[in-house]
């Protein structure tokens, strides 16, 4: 089941990526910083969800106080969280 989330706060408009036994697959970042976003979904590839998150989450860019990383990991979070 690929899960869809609309990032706040980053240049990415939204995050799409598939949960199976814990593991996180198949991200992939909609608009954003091409070579940043596509970094992180190859690192992150069956990467275990809790350990994505601890390792992205409060993650800033410059100034904002979020980043792509911290929005994947908000979205893993959530969907952790509720399913």
């Amino acid at each position: 089941m690929t899960h869809e989330y609309t990032t706040r706060g980053v240049c990415a408009r939204k995050i799409l990526f598939e949960v199976k036994d814990g593991k996180v697959h198949n991200i992939q970042f909609i608009s954003g910083c091409s070579g940043n976003t596509q970094g992180i979904a190859k690192l992150c590839e069956g990467m275990d969800v809790n350990e994505v998150i601890d390792r992205l989450e409060d993650i800033r860019c410059g100034m904002k106080p979020t980043s792509c990383p911290d929005q994947l990991a908000k979205a893993l979070r959530a969907v952790r969280d509720n399913g």
